[in-house]
């Protein structure tokens, strides 16, 4: 009986002192950025169960790439981003700050990006990845426009 309290003791510590996953909705849809010379889009469903999926398509002088991403919570109960560029296995990026319409996931071990960013404004959703590379500090940004699902860029 003493363990079952003790267990029974220890869930609810660990509930009160979770912080409830931020409310991503605002993510879902269909984005695409046109600028650059590429043709990028990313599709984000809704949160459901504590998830959501999202791929991306780019396309740039007739060669194209991918990435398969979720946003869900680690074993650990942490939300994490969990990218797969070209069909990788999954490199997690734990949420390190949230706000009304912005994101931060971290992970200072990966070689680049050590952060991934997400911002929205009215119709426009901002990708920041950022980190360094080779000892050099740089950023790679994706302005992305809502769009009708699977719109093209103009071209």
């Amino acid at each position: 009986m003493a363990l079952l309290t003790a267990l029974s003791a220890a869930v609810l510590l660990q509930a009160a002192s979770a912080s409830p996953a931020p409310d991503l909705s605002w993510m879902a849809g269909y984005w695409l950025d046109c600028s650059g010379g590429r043709e990028a889009s990313e599709t984000w469903s809704d949160p459901r169960g504590g998830l959501l999926a999202g791929h991306a398509v780019t396309v740039r002088n007739g060669r194209s790439g991918f990435e398969f991403a979720r946003i869900a919570p680690l074993q650990d109960g942490v939300l994490a981003y969990l990218a797969q560029p070209d069909g990788a296995a999954p490199t997690p990026f734990r949420l390190i700050e949230s706000g009304p319409q912005r994101v931060v996931f971290a992970n200072p071990a990966n070689d680049f990006p050590h952060r991934i960013l997400y911002q929205r404004q009215g119709d426009v959703l901002t990708a920041r990845i950022e980190g360094a590379d080779d000892d050099e500090t740089r950023s790679v940004e994706w302005s992305f426009n809502r769009a009708e699902l699977n719109a093209r860029c103009p071209g």
